[in-house]
């Protein structure tokens, strides 16, 4: 991840330094375990702490001999070890150190990453409360449908990203495994007692099953989460993106004092940050792509998904991160231009009422398919001719056998549409 996007804490947690801290815990855990079974000395994992170092120079010089960074790693840090050393990675293969250590990092930036699913959500749920009666054109195929509240478009948001929560925080009990089973994972060399102490003390539970590695559907539905969250920032996005048009103009993303738009004309005020997330949602999307083509390996292992991993991983959750805290900045800085919108509510000439008084005919008696092809015909003289559709309506004899002028009137009224807007707040709890 370039450092434009990344965030602390989640840059820190992916630093170099940091990814040996945590292979080096997996083999104390293991080295106490060790003890506790009796099969190490006491105090064998405390010497062993107190002595080791990591110094990612050194690591960097041994790799550049052995190729093999797990072996540089226990070469650097075992070096000025005594007979201790011998029981550093004893029984252990080095996807149980790098998978393992893996799962710490996922979990960690995942708690994170909800977190900050969590303020975007509040966001969402302050701003839906805020616009709760707030009218605004609803538009299908980008046409103006049927009239709405600004307030229910928040809290649809607000519900994929609850849906997204319950994902994640699902995943991430799914994904707090490790396994510490050996070459093949059949624990030839260390025993599932061994590796279920040391999982313990890490915060992790033994995988069911693996081979080599921990298997990487795991993984992949994570990052399948992660892709969701991007998709759901994005369909925000897009929203504001649209209703930020010049002809629109109904929404407008914060402009700071200082900021520019555009280094030609001077008058631009651009939807920069929605149309970033747009771009970065692609990205997310790609990584999950990634780790579904790293499910299927060779037998028990081949080493085809660690050079992507090594990219996916942090990319994937410092991006996922910046997208969520970034838009919540948006919508709790989004301006609403409620006068706009019903500006550009009288620009459908109240065709968006059609259904209405099509319903109230067929509730006098009047057959569907002859309403709808009265209506659709009326209609018609609104686009063409752009007269008032309520004026047509109104001199229409036919329409004038059914309904009387009081009720016709009433039918022109939106606040009608948002009638059981409480009902759908009241899901919410709000």
């Amino acid at each position: 991840m370039i450092g434009r996007y990344a965030l602390s804490p989640l840059k820190e947690i992916w630093e170099e330094k940091r990814k040996y801290e945590r292979w080096l815990q997996v083999e104390l855990a293991v080295i106490e375990a060790f003890e506790r079974e009796g099969t190490a000395p006491k105090g064998t994992a405390e010497k062993i702490k107190a002595k080791a170092h990591i110094d990612v120079l050194r690591i960097h010089e041994i790799e550049a001999e052995v190729d093999h960074d797990v072996i540089a790693f226990i070469k650097a840090v075992t070096e000025n070890l005594g007979d201790e050393a011998r029981f550093f990675h004893k029984g252990l293969t080095s996807s149980d150190v790098v998978d393992t250590a893996l799962s710490l990092a996922l979990v960690e930036t995942g708690k994170f990453i909800l977190e900050a699913l969590d303020e975007f959500s509040d966001a969402l749920k302050n701003k839906a409360k805020e616009h709760r009666k707030t009218i605004i054109m609803g538009r299908t195929h980008g046409v103006h449908a049927e009239p709405t509240s600004f307030g229910l478009k928040m809290l649809s948001f607000l519900a994929e990203a609850e849906r997204n929560r319950d994902r994640l925080y699902s995943c991430l009990d799914r994904l707090a495994v490790g396994k510490l089973s050996g070459a093949v994972g059949n624990y030839a060399n260390i025993s599932p007692e061994i590796e279920k102490i040391a999982l313990e003390r890490l915060g992790l539970k033994p995988t069911k099953l693996s081979t080599q590695v921990i298997p990487r559907d795991i993984h992949a539905e994570f990052l399948s989460v992660l892709a969701l969250i991007g998709s759901g920032i994005e369909r925000l996005a897009v929203e504001i993106r649209h209703l930020q048009k010049t002809e629109v103009l109904e929404v407008q993303e914060p402009f700071k004092e200082k900021q520019r738009g555009s280094s030609a004309m001077p008058h631009k005020k651009n939807p920069i940050l929605s149309e970033r997330l747009s771009g970065m949602a692609r990205l997310l999307r790609s990584y999950a792509q990634v780790e579904y083509e790293n499910i299927p390996l060779w037998h028990e292992r081949d080493i085809s998904h660690s050079s992507t991993e090594r990219i996916v991983f942090p990319d994937a959750t410092m991006l996922a991160y910046y997208m969520l805290k970034k838009a919540s900045y948006l919508v709790k800085n989004l301006t609403v231009n409620q006068e706009r919108m019903l500006e550009n509510f009288s620009h459908s000439k109240n065709l968006v009422f059609s259904q209405r008084v099509m319903l109230a005919l067929v509730e006098k008696g009047m057959s569907r398919e002859k309403a709808y092809k009265l209506i659709q015909k009326l209609s018609d003289r609104t686009w063409y001719e752009g007269i008032d559709f309520k004026k047509v309506v109104l001199k229409d004899p036919t329409i004038s056998e059914y309904l009387k002028t009081q009720e016709i009137s009433e039918l022109f009224n939106p606040s009608y549409y948002l009638r059981n807007v409480e009902k759908i707040y009241r899901r919410f709890g709000l």
